[in-house]
């Protein structure tokens, strides 16, 4: 998940200091004395884009040392973070919580500090106001989270195995060629009929994850679950009609059935398997690690069939077993704040939920070298404003990692396509448990 810094960092820089200073890190009373610089620990998944601002924090803090321990994909990080919360042990100084695990965490806000005890309550203009009170228990009486970035939608897609297949390769005249899910499906069709050794798509579970937010964005504004956290799988259209257009693309065998980020994945990045994958502006970031010089000008991006949408976005918390408590807070805010979100842009295209980080011109003005110079700040900045917020429950990953491997298993042969609901509705019930 996501971008480098930035002008105005030092006057954004000595307000940090300031701050900290003014609440005695680097040695209050709840973190404790001692001689040496004290290390935090930041627990994350994917790409945040923090490298440098490590390196700049610690430079303004010589007190502290940062560590990150960070994994590939929000399935291998889930459940080592459940076992640091539940323990109460092992757990870093900071950690991300992913949209799709953070109303499970919110369950369990006794864990973590209230920021509003660590200047929280000064913040909340540096941020979307769905994005803030996402991070804000149902009481209104704990702030968890500090929001990180949004994930507005777009589309990947490879220039040159588009160039072979007769198609448009101007991200503007590919955009054109589905405004829906179907033409991009027939567009798919088209691909593969000229280039039948590459597939259309990376997989089902981008699909999925895409439209299902879509469609509950642009309609009850829930997913699986309902705002009770009721599970709704079988009965809400907006999850029924994704399942039926992502099981359109395995019916006709369309995609590599890879799963997002898994070692297939990756590995895919360097080859000629798939030419196209939704893509959430954090994605840009894992594209570009995996693909690595192979890949390199040979991706584009281009608007996402079905208008807009988004998929992901974070938050960091500070769970209560640090012994650092007011140096991790500290560390949480720079992270967050509109100029940290600025330069987790320009490292790693994660998209800022800071109206200031958004409209900065190092944002709005982005161009990605990577992608074959696509102005990535316009694109994802156009879809980001049209961003409706979805309510998932607290079971929602357990569900939707259910349902894509019946997705999966359609593709390998192992169910049949006709059977694919009722499959998937059973595999629902039982992950919400």
């Amino acid at each position: 998940m996501r971008a480098t810094m930035r002008r105005g960092l030092g006057t954004a820089m000595a307000a940090v200091l300031a701050g900290c200073l003014a609440a005695a890190c680097g040695g209050d009373g709840g973190d404790g004395g001692g001689s040496g610089p004290v290390t935090l620990t930041v627990d994350v998944f994917g790409e945040f884009g923090y490298d440098r601002l490590y390196r700049q924090y610690e430079a303004s803090h010589p007190d502290v040392r940062i560590k990150q321990r960070k994994v590939s994909t929000l399935d291998d990080y889930k459940p080592r973070l459940q076992q640091w919360i539940a323990t109460g042990s092992g757990a870093g100084d900071v950690v991300a919580l992913e949209e799709g695990i953070l109303p499970a965490y919110m369950q369990q806000r006794a864990k973590f500090l209230d920021l509003f005890d660590y200047g929280g309550r000064e913040l909340e203009k540096n941020f979307l106001p769905w994005k803030w009170q996402m991070g804000v228990t149902p009481d209104g009486g704990q702030l968890v989270g500090l929001g990180t970035d949004i994930g507005p939608l777009g589309l990947c897609y490879r220039k040159d195995l588009f160039e072979k297949a007769g198609l448009p390769t101007e991200r503007g005249e590919v955009g054109r060629l589905w405004p829906t899910w179907d033409a991009f499906l027939a567009t798919g069709q088209r691909f593969q009929a000229k280039v039948p050794k590459t597939k259309w798509l990376d997989g089902p579970t981008a699909v999925l994850r895409t439209t299902v937010l879509q469609n509950a964005g642009a309609g009850p504004g829930y997913s699986f679950f309902d705002k009770s956290d009721k599970l709704v799988f079988d009965s809400n259209p907006a999850v029924r009609s994704a399942f039926d257009t992502t099981l359109k693309f395995e019916r006709a065998g369309l995609t590599a059935d890879a799963s997002v980020f898994t070692p297939p994945w990756q590995t895919a990045l360097k080859r000629d398997t798939f030419a196209t994958v939704p893509c959430p502006s954090w994605m840009l970031g894992g594209i570009e690690e995996f693909s690595g010089g192979f890949g390199k000008g040979k991706w584009d991006v281009a608007s996402v069939p079905g208008g807009s949408g988004y998929w992901g976005g974070s938050w960091l918390a500070v769970p209560k077993q640090t012994d650092h408590p007011g140096q991790a807070a500290e560390l949480a805010k720079f992270l967050s704040g509109p100029q940290g979100q600025v330069g987790a842009f320009k490292d790693k295209n994660t998209f800022p939920s800071s109206p200031q980080a958004a409209a900065d011109p190092a944002v709005a003005g982005h161009r990605n070298a990577y992608f074959g110079g696509a102005p990535t700040g316009r694109i994802y900045g156009a879809t980001a404003a049209q961003v409706k917020p979805v309510h998932l429950g607290p079971k929602n990953e357990d569900v939707r990692q259910a349902v894509e491997n019946v997705l999966i298993a359609v593709g390998q042969g192992e169910v049949r396509p006709d059977d694919a609901w009722s499959k998937a509705t059973e595999a629902a019930a039982k992950a919400a448990r």
